[in-house]
């Protein structure tokens, strides 16, 4: 009873933990002040003025009425910072999302699935993933994931958008979701035939020039919202004088309606439901770029601020927003990299400053919103093109392709799978190879083999026919014992016992480290293999962890328990009683011995600072 009562004790106190989520920004108002409002309001102020140009970009990309990206802004924002923890965490549409959205809409969007349900039945369905997966701790997931994953996904995601708004620039048409080899065509061919509009360059090649001299000479103005607004007034002024403004503006892509975000609900029709497992897929992959995005971004932010954050609220806060940006007919959103760092710079001391953001915006929306219908489509394009670049960090790209190969392996195929296959499929690719590279890497012994020469001295063994005829054959085991390396390790150590010479194998298991299921069956089979031919098989210095598997497994019954030698204070004495086992099963007082172990570790080890290490030439003395 006892026990039972234990168990289910233990089983609610995980319970509670897992499923613990609360309203952090509750605890900031115990302790908020005057001064703290006023940081807050000048940060969420200054976050509104980046927030509305890129609202307006992401619908333009999206292909859908500017208001259905506000209600994300609005929305989601603030829904998302009831529950983050960190003070700078920014939610809202973005580059890497809009795409995605883009796509998945060019390829089901129809008469019975309009755009802009498919955007909410996507919010939906992430929001549902996030959430589940914020309440169960599932973001930890994120640190098996390389960065050079994400270093090439963002890097993608900047070549597309440049690709996708330079035919905004120029004044060409694309399909909706158009590719990256199809947009960069269409460009190509249109200057070619001489079918780009100069005026559309021009206002372009105009708002970069704003925008860059507002960078250098006034670096701490909005310059998106500068730039735009001047070029939004000359537009006015032209629409005023002449009879056709020459180039395409934001109001012919979808006015921006002056109106208050309305409870819409949920309503699935049957077109939707037969949509989902379709979609699913896509929700997934959103759901783990926005991972790793949260991940990414509000490490880097307490990093600097020194606050601490919990993953699993971030995580959840996301999935909440989501869900209420579905709940409002918005459009999915995630964590926004350029609004949490312009959050930050701008000093806010809480996470109310995302909150009145977004009651700024719905200020700005109910009162200004005729104007921003006269901003330029390709002064858009402009902005968003520098949106583009500042997603390629060229300073990771180094790092990723300077570490190792298999980092830049991973780096060049998630960003050709970013390029030529859906934006959802290569997340899928970036993580299997990057999984794929690591297991092979980490499932690779490499075994070389020792002897004794006639001084007693242990050496490496240069040439096969200096081999003395030996009776027990001692393997070190050193590294990651789970499934991708037991195979690989028990093929070589048959093919090494497969010497007739030798009657005894021991596995000197010291450093040998998480065994699973997988290991504990080679293990057996090297066991059934060694009897099957009349020899032994001993194994020696293994771990308590080792040691727990080997009897919960009953690998350690099937062996025998005489044959098995725990790790000891003294770290010679395992291997020592091993091989008097040994001795005793060959009824011999002086067998020979010769040893292998891994040459390559051997020589990562000579390059760290000495550690205290066994004498192996004291273990063969019997």
């Amino acid at each position: 009873m006892s026990t039972v009562r234990d168990t289910f004790e233990a089983t609610q106190a995980i319970g509670a933990k897992i499923f613990r989520l609360r309203l952090p920004f509750l605890k900031e108002l115990r302790t908020y002040s005057l001064k703290r409002l006023r940081a807050d309001l000048v940060a969420g102020a200054t976050l509104t003025l980046v927030s509305i140009p890129q609202a307006i970009g992401f619908a333009l990309i999206l292909g859908l009425p500017p208001q259905a990206v506000i209600v994300s802004v609005i929305i989601g924002g603030f829904v998302g910072s009831l529950f983050f923890t960190s003070h700078h965490h920014v939610f809202g549409p973005t580059s890497s999302i809009s795409l995605i959205t883009a796509a998945m809409i060019a390829t089901y969007a129809g008469p019975d699935l309009p755009p802009i349900q498919l955007a909410v039945l996507l919010a939906l369905l992430i929001g549902c993933i996030q959430f589940l997966a914020g309440m169960l701790n599932f973001g930890e997931v994120t640190r098996f994931i390389s960065l050079a994953v994400v270093v090439a996904y963002s890097t993608g995601i900047g070549l597309l958008l440049i690709a996708s708004q330079i035919l905004n620039v120029l004044g060409l048409h694309a399909a909706q979701g158009g590719s990256f080899v199809g947009n960069i065509w269409i460009a190509v061919q249109g200057i070619a035939s001489g079918r780009i509009s100069w005026w559309s360059l021009l206002v372009g090649a105009l708002t970069w020039m704003m925008f860059e001299l507002l960078h250098r000479f006034k670096p701490r103005w909005p310059e998106a919202l500068f730039g735009l607004v001047v070029v939004g007034v000359m537009a006015k002024i032209m629409s005023v004088t002449m009879v056709d403004v020459p180039f395409r503006l934001v109001s012919e892509e979808g006015a921006l309606t002056a109106s208050l975000p309305v409870f819409a609900g949920l309503h699935l029709t049957a077109p939707e439901i037969s949509v989902i497992p379709s979609l699913l897929g896509i929700a997934v992959a959103i759901s783990i770029l926005g991972m790793l995005e949260a991940t990414s971004i509000t490490k880097s932010l307490a990093a600097k601020s020194g606050q601490q954050i919990e993953p699993r609220q971030e995580l959840a806060g996301m999935g909440a927003a989501n869900i209420a940006c579905a709940l409002f007919s918005g459009v999915p959103g995630s964590s926004s990299f350029a609004r949490s760092a312009v959050n930050f710079q701008s000093g806010a001391s809480s996470q109310l400053s995302s909150m009145l953001s977004s009651l700024v915006v719905l200020v700005v929306v109910l009162f200004i919103t005729p104007a921003f219908g006269f901003i330029p489509v390709a002064a858009l394009g402009a902005h968003l093109i520098r949106v583009g670049m500042k997603m390629i960090n060229v300073p990771q790209i180094r790092i990723a392709f300077r570490s190792t190969r298999s980092d830049a392996v991973v780096f060049v195929v998630t960003l050709a799978a970013c390029l030529f296959l859906k934006l959802d499929t290569a997340i899928y690719v970036g993580i299997g190879i990057s999984l794929a590279l690591f297991l092979r890497k980490a499932s690779a012994p490499s075994l070389v083999e020792y002897s004794f020469d006639d001084r007693g001295t242990l050496t490496a063994l240069e040439d096969a026919s200096q081999r003395r005829n030996q009776a027990i054959s001692i393997v070190h085991v050193e590294g990651e014992l789970f499934f991708g390396a037991a195979d690989l390790f028990q093929e070589q150590v048959r093919l090494l016992a497969g010497d007739p010479a030798i009657r005894v194998v021991i596995l000197r298991m010291k450093n040998a480290r998480h065994l699973d299921a997988t290991s504990v069956m080679s293990l057996l089979q090297l066991h059934d293999y060694l009897r099957k031919t009349g020899r032994h098989l001993i194994v020696s210095g293994i771990n308590p962890d080792v040691q727990r598997v080997l009897i919960d497994s009953g690998a350690l019954a099937e062996i025998g328990p005489e044959n098995v030698f725990p790790a000891e204070a003294n770290l010679t004495a395992s291997t020592r009683k091993a091989l008097l086992r040994a001795s005793h099963l060959l009824q011999t007082k002086s067998p020979d011995v010769r040893i292998f172990y891994d040459r390559k570790r051997e020589e990562d080890a000579a390059s760290r600072p000495a550690q205290p290490r066994e004498d192996t030439t004291r273990d063969f003395q019997i």
